[in-house]
């Protein structure tokens, strides 16, 4: 999956890095810098590792991307020429693909937050989107951007930090564009499991759902975070914490994950997950 997608992004950039958080084992190449780390030190990190390295590199802007994405022909490209030629609303913090998991039949919708429910529009073709959320794999973003917004929140180490930085950059006046004609396949979630009377749900296994409860908690105190983005999640976090502790399996893991995940937000407690 990883040497796809750097088949796959290398004719599309000037140059790739590639932030080793666990050991990819992978070859080097004309074009891709490899930056092995010590330790996994999470997602957000291993972003503003990426983004240092471009910025020490004169770059002018950076695409963030996930191990398990895969740009199509032309993506790249296609956020470039969104990018450059702007917005009328507002200055530009981030242009995003339209995704699609190959597990799925349609591809996912860009993200408008509202209450009760958030608001799903779907675009394949057509002018740009506005949104108030990109996830950060496809996000193209300008340095510049980034020393004004600041760069991903370590603290939060993996989920909602996509969710988290968006947030941010809005509060700060900038606007999310989601870009139709630019295409990534992109993997979300372990899986999928068909839960009775509720569809198809995807799913995580126990540590992620550590990450996924703490972290929506910790969001929740955050002052750039929207009052309606809070209301319609806190609907939604007992329905997830009885799906996957009641429905999906291994149900007792992943009610403890929860649980303690739960408890540490509320205290306030951020950085890896706690061993066992």
């Amino acid at each position: 999956m990883l040497q796809r997608l750097v088949n796959a992004v290398v004719p599309q950039v000037a140059h790739l890095v590639v932030v080793d958080n666990g050991g990819t084992r992978l070859a080097a190449r004309e074009g891709v810098t490899l930056l092995p780390q010590p330790v996994n030190a999470g997602l957000a990190a291993g972003f503003n590792t990426g983004i240092a390295f471009a910025r020490a590199g004169g770059f002018d802007t950076v695409l963030l991307l996930d191990q398990d994405s895969e740009p199509k022909p032309g993506m790249v490209q296609s956020l470039i020429h969104v990018l450059d030629e702007g917005s009328a609303e507002a200055p530009i913090a981030a242009v995003g693909p339209v995704f699609q998991d190959a597990r799925e039949k349609h591809v996912a919708p860009f993200v408008r937050f509202g209450f009760p429910l958030n608001q799903k529009i779907t675009a394949e073709h057509g002018a740009p989107v506005p949104c108030d959320f990109l996830i950060s794999s496809g996000s193209l973003i300008p340095l510049a951007v980034l020393d004004t917004v600041g760069e991903m929140d370590t603290t939060l180490f993996i989920d909602n930090v996509d969710l988290e930085w968006s947030c941010r950059a809005r509060a700060a006046g900038y606007v999310l564009l989601g870009v139709p004609g630019a295409r990534m396949g992109h993997h979300l979630g372990d899986g999928r499991s068909s839960v009775m009377g509720l569809g198809r749900v995807v799913v995580h296994g126990p540590t992620r759902l550590y990450y996924i409860m703490r972290n929506r908690v910790l969001l929740y105190r955050m002052p750039h975070v929207p009052r309606t983005w809070v209301a319609q999640d806190l609907l939604r976090l007992p329905v997830k914490f009885l799906i996957f502790a009641l429905l999906v399996g291994p149900r007792w893991r992943n009610m403890r994950a929860m649980l303690k995940g739960l408890a540490d937000g509320i205290h306030g407690r951020t950085a890896a997950c706690p061993p066992g």
